[in-house]
């Protein structure tokens, strides 16, 4: 994927309808750094390209929580909840 070094464009929800397809490819394409979808002159969602570098997921908190010796997780906590509502 290309450096991002072009600015983001910003277009009207209607607008993009029409043009969609193309306005994808420019940011897939590193031609547009990102889409900004607008309602009413107001930015409610982007279009950016996906990191390829991105790390995996599974796992990527091991190590970072430490369990007390002698703890069982898989005990009852007493608490009382209400599982439906």
């Amino acid at each position: 994927m290309q450096a991002q070094h072009n600015p983001p464009a910003s277009i009207a929800v209607t607008e993009f309808k029409a043009h969609c397809l193309a306005l994808i490819d420019n940011v897939a394409t590193g031609k547009t750094s990102a889409v900004v979808l607008t309602k009413r002159n107001r930015p409610v969602a982007a279009i950016v390209p996906i990191d390829s570098d991105m790390p995996e997921l599974w796992g990527a908190m091991r190590g970072s929580v430490t369990v007390a010796p002698g703890t069982d997780l898989t005990a009852p906590t007493g608490e009382i909840w209400d599982a439906e509502g």
